[in-house]
């Protein structure tokens, strides 16, 4: 982790016309390891995301008796023992750091694991979300938790003994989904789950390559069967660049007058592009190029130029695949004249932060209005917006992609943009401030002691 450090911005971004490649997919990077740790042999991952969420997971697998090792820079070799094979001494405490994806997944497979008992905590952040619907779906395995009736980190977990695969309704939650798989792995009989509304699908992509142990089937609903105990073979996937990190990048370049940005080798999956077919649908000049098909995943490059849009009018059908990306569409809205509306959005109260009452206060420092009713954000859009006599401060929050929306804010209106421990950014995107510096913004850093 980098040490703490507080971040100011006093000037507003010249245009650019550049190629560029954003780090790693930060959710198969997680998913890589975790399912590499339950495989059989030794399975590999390139290009991987080194991000804090990333090392967290590196680090939990290891208390787990997982061995994995580093072969060079972003490549890794993880030596699976399979199923049911997790351990851990007396008196462990894992640590997940910032990363509800982490968390969700990883007690997902710990509670069909014999033999677990430990306790389990992240930060300060990571402790304040609600794990209910987790601890619900885990104790229907047979998992239970103490203190009882608690629903947030620290906690105790303890696998069920005999567990038996589950029935499960998915929602819009692509991580409870992936815990409700995982868990099913090592289940006796079939666990079923049932998508009406498709959300991001790397895990189910990644055990694809394990036929005897998931099957999908796809009419009006999708269906996975999760065949419980069943060995799985060893992975080697390829991680692609991460379409939420290229999120900021493609709306800094879209506002900004005469400017054009290829992001190369980006995933493309489409239960990740929502945020992209959301602004194509407004007339951004925005495609896809080069793409190609690895390890059950798409990838490309993405190619946007600056121009005016229209408002939005997003309804809820779009949450699903877009959801990481809300904050930096709220900057784009905020930045586009006319009112924009999103529905649907609920779930963002209970991300690292509650996203929509903080965007909203960011977006009020520099004089725009937004309206939070009846479970619809509207944000009346100003245009571009010369802010350069406005102050925008960013409390320390402990959220990520609060910190880049403002950063982007803040370089197109010229905003004085304060942000405290802008190192959380190293969660999903350590390399943000050197790809932004490339692109010509001037930022100020004053580390802390």
């Amino acid at each position: 982790m980098l040490n703490p450090f507080d971040l100011s911005i006093k000037k507003r971004i010249g245009n650019f016309n550049k190629t560029i490649e954003v780090d790693s997919d930060k959710s198969i990077s997680i998913r890589s390891f975790l399912i590499g740790a339950i495989c059989q042999k030794v399975s590999s991952v390139k290009n991987v995301l080194e991000s804090d969420d990333v090392l967290s997971t590196i680090s939990c697998l290891r208390k787990l008796g997982v061995k994995i090792k580093k072969v060079k820079l972003k490549n890794y070799i993880i030596f699976g023992n399979g199923l049911g094979s997790l351990n851990a001494k007396k008196n462990t405490s894992l640590n997940f750091g910032n990363s509800g994806t982490l968390s969700r997944l990883l007690i997902g497979m710990l509670s069909t694991t014999p033999g677990i008992k430990l306790n389990v905590h992240g930060d300060h952040s990571l402790n304040k979300r609600n794990m209910k619907k987790l601890i619900n779906l885990m104790s229907e395995f047979g998992a239970t938790f103490e203190p009882k009736n608690k629903i947030n980190f620290p906690l105790k977990i303890i696998s069920s003994q005999m567990p038996v695969g589950i029935n499960y309704k998915a929602g819009v939650s692509a991580q409870l989904k992936s815990a409700v798989m995982l868990a099913g792995l090592n289940s006796y009989g079939r666990t079923t789950i049932i998508e009406n509304n498709k959300s991001r699908d790397h895990t189910e992509n990644m055990l694809l390559s394990n036929s005897q142990a998931i099957k999908i089937k796809e009419k009006k609903n999708k269906v996975i069967l999760i065949e419980g105990k069943n060995q799985l073979s060893p992975i080697d996937i390829i991680v692609p660049g991460d379409p939420s990190s290229a999120a900021f990048f493609v709306a800094l370049t879209l506002l900004n007058q005469k400017s054009s940005l290829i992001i190369k080798n980006v995933g493309l999956n489409k239960t990740r592009t929502g945020f992209y077919q959301i602004l194509k649908n407004q007339k951004a000049k925005l495609k896809f190029n080069n793409l190609k098909k690895i390890n059950n995943e798409i990838r490309g490059d993405i190619v946007v130029k600056s121009c005016k849009i229209k408002p939005f009018k997003v309804n809820k059908s779009f949450y699903a695949n877009s959801t990481d990306e809300y904050p930096i569409l709220f900057v784009i809205a905020a930045l586009t004249n006319g009112t924009s509306t999103f529905k649907g959005i609920d779930d963002l109260v209970n991300k690292e932060s509650n996203r929509i009452v903080e965007m909203q206060k960011i977006l009020k420092q520099i004089g725009v209005r937004s309206k939070f009713s009846k479970k619809i954000l509207s944000i009346y859009g100003k245009g571009p917006i010369n802010a350069s006599n406005k102050i925008v401060n960013v409390p320390n929050l402990g959220d990520h992609r609060i910190c880049m929306s403002s950063f982007i804010l803040a370089t197109l209106t010229g905003a004085h943009l304060k942000i405290k421990n802008f190192e959380t950014v190293n969660t999903s995107s350590p390399s943000f401030l050197k790809i932004v510096k490339s692109l010509g913004v001037k930022f100020e850093i004053k580390k802390k002691l």
